[in-house]
């Protein structure tokens, strides 16, 4: 199936979508595949560093805080290169690109195995996620470009798998390998699904000729004000709440940076006849819709993904394997409904599948939301079932809308975009339920302290009853006694922690319950031949 390309006004080529031929060949089914595999890889090598961490800051002699660049510099490179992937594709083309940018992702990821510091790590990890990011929306334009109509709600499908799918099973992955064959090998491990997705790119995609005119002609004003304006905006969210936000003139100049980048870049995308992204999509009504509903997605999906660990690692003390056994059923059963998903999307309005899963995605995090100390596996496994349910019938039916009357010059753009405001809900997300956590264990901690006091009976009784106990296995009177404090102080503390992750999940499942309201400002859209969007008609 040959596809065809039309001039843009920046002087370069994008792909338009084939005309609606049935019939796909299997060269571009494995096109499509490897390029489902990159973005997994992506998207996976974002969280899969959040089991290891510990032992990763260990070798390289880092505080938590340090640490906390390694996942920043990966993130600020990803969100930098997603909205220029569209100028990459029209200057090197779809099939050079993908091979060259995959190559050099696994360059780096090896690297990042080798790191010797923290700063050779960071640097590292920046260069993985600038290769990486790429791949994250080439899945989705490949999609759109490659597979006629009727065969895009399959594409589509698999593609959300990939974006619901990586964040619950970094942690798995992450867990496993750095048990059993040491932190290095998360990063190796890219080789298998990096070398596959060289492969499936090489035979699956046609060769075409390079545009080098357009790199030197494209609207690099606006790339600097957008990679100014993204990356500070996700240093500012990363770092934000280790600094104490605007307590910091770090934080203070980064979030002027970002003002000023972000401004600049819509600016000059107003007012330039070749913008390298189209910012102009914003104005059609589902896309903005979808992309703030994506946005509100990354907060779920990420948020869930960042405080569930964290409560396992701190409450029930799991291991990262045992963390990784609970994530996982947060993405597993996606395997299975995934394409009766796809199936229905042809069928019913996706306004109505989309609040579905809101309401199972929201539901479930308002189930973990009455942990307490003693929770752990067995108390968390219908949760996870209920949002693997809930997830593929938000990520597909949002690629439905976000692509719903795209032309086909403007899919890249779209494709870019969609995916850069769900990373930044990510970023969103992750920022705030981690200021959430430090000021609502405060919160929480002052009001439990405030019952229990050296005066009342039921404290009393408990440090009488610990100090016995301390003693009665050695301790002198003095020591047993200030254990015993420090033990009931240990308990306010775990308490008001539990209550504080608690208060993280209401978060979550209150933003997602208020994105249905916002979901019904869209069109309708069904997918009446299988088609993940209108814009290919």
């Amino acid at each position: 199936m040959a596809s065809t390309t039309i001039d843009t006004p920046g002087g370069g080529q994008v792909f338009v979508p084939p005309m609606p031929s049935e019939k796909v060949s299997g060269r571009t089914w494995l096109a499509v595949a490897a390029g489902m595999l990159g973005a997994f890889m992506a998207v996976l090598d974002i969280q899969i560093t959040n089991s290891s961490l510990k032992d990763i800051l260990g070798t390289l002699s880092a505080t938590q805080e340090e640490g906390s660049w390694i996942a920043t510099a990966y993130l600020v490179a990803e969100i930098i290169v997603i909205p220029m992937t569209g100028l990459f594709v029209r200057v090197f083309g779809m099939r050079a690109y993908m091979m060259g940018t995959t190559s050099l992702f696994l360059v780096f990821s090896t690297l990042c195995g080798f790191a010797w510091n923290l700063p050779s790590m960071i640097a590292f990890r920046m260069l993985q996620g600038f290769t990486g990011g790429a791949l994250i929306p080439m899945a989705m334009t490949l999609v759109m470009a490659k597979l006629p109509p009727s065969k895009r709600a399959t594409g589509m499908a698999i593609f959300g798998l990939t974006a619901t799918l990586a964040p619950s099973m970094g942690p798995t992955l992450g867990g496993y390998l750095s048990e059993l064959y040491g932190w290095p090998s998360i990063f190796y491990i890219n080789w298998v699904p990096g070398l596959l997705l060289i492969g499936g790119i090489a035979v699956g995609l046609d060769k075409e000729k390079s545009n080098l005119p357009a790199l030197f002609n494209a609207d690099w004003l606006g790339i600097a004000f957008m990679a100014i304006g993204l990356g500070s905006l996700t240093i500012f969210l990363e770092e934000g709440n280790t600094k104490d936000w605007f307590d910091s003139a770090f934080i203070n100049t980064f979030a002027a940076l970002a003002i000023v980048g972000l401004l600049g870049w819509a600016v000059t995308g107003a007012v330039r006849k070749q913008p390298f992204v189209n910012l102009g999509l914003y104005g059609q009504r589902n896309f903005a819709a979808a992309t703030a509903l994506s946005m509100a997605m990354g907060m779920g999906l990420y948020g869930s993904a960042f405080i569930l660990p964290l409560f396992l690692a701190q409450i029930p003390g799991y291991s990262p394997m045992q963390i990784g056994e609970v994530i996982m059923w947060a993405g597993l059963p996606q395997l299975f409904i995934m394409p009766f998903v796809a199936k229905l999307s042809s069928k019913i309005d996706n306004r109505i599948l989309c609040s579905f899963g809101l309401l199972l995605f929201g539901g479930s995090c308002l189930m973990n939301a009455y942990m307490d100390a003693t929770t752990g596996y067995d108390q968390l496994l219908l949760s996870q079932i209920v949002r693997a349910l809930g997830q593929p019938f938000v990520m597909l039916t949002l690629s439905n809308f976000a692509m719903n009357g795209i032309q086909p010059k403007d899919m890249p753009s779209a494709s870019s975009l969609i995916n850069m405001t769900r990373n930044l809900g990510g970023s969103i997300g992750i920022a705030l339920l981690a200021t959430s956590l430090t000021n609502r264990e405060h919160f929480h901690s002052v009001r439990i302290g405030e019952s229990v006091t050296g005066f009342a009976l039921a404290t009393q009784e408990r440090l009488s009853a610990l100090t016995s106990s301390f003693i009665a296995k050695g301790f002198d009177s003095a020591t047993a006694s200030d254990m015993a404090l420090k033990a009931v102080d240990g308990i306010v503390r775990r308490e008001a922690f539990v209550m504080a992750y608690n208060d993280g999940f209401f978060l979550v499942a209150m933003v997602l319950f208020a994105c249905i309201g916002v979901l019904w400002f869209s069109d309708k859209v069904k997918a009446p031949s299988g088609g993940g969007g209108g814009g290919a008609h």
